[in-house]
């Protein structure tokens, strides 16, 4: 089992990223856009970099669902090989049967 403060934390970034996700995107468009002035994307860059940085996406981090564990994440199922392995054991996941030959 995690940390109970990191599934927390990566609960809140995730909050936040979605909260913050349509500025982010509007500011994004404005600071590609090539056609603008060079001054006004200069301002949507100090803009972007106001924002949380929790507010990005590439800072949510992956976690299994049921024991909050970081790697070996299956994101079709959204839980770790783990746990996937003790509920497939138990048939608890459809389609899930151990092997044998």
């Amino acid at each position: 089992m995690a940390k109970t403060s990191a599934v927390e934390k990566n609960k809140r970034r995730r909050k936040t990223a979605a909260n913050q996700a349509a500025k982010r995107a509007a500011l994004k468009a404005i600071i590609m856009n090539q056609t603008l002035p060079i001054e006004d994307r200069f301002k949507a860059t100090l803009k972007l970099a106001e924002l949380p940085r929790d507010g990005s996406k590439t800072r949510i981090r992956n976690r299994c669902e049921v024991t909050g564990r970081p790697r070996a994440f299956y994101r079709k199922l959204k839980m770790s090989r783990i746990a996937l392995r003790e509920l497939g054991n138990l048939g608890k996941v459809p389609g899930i049967v151990k092997s044998s030959w």
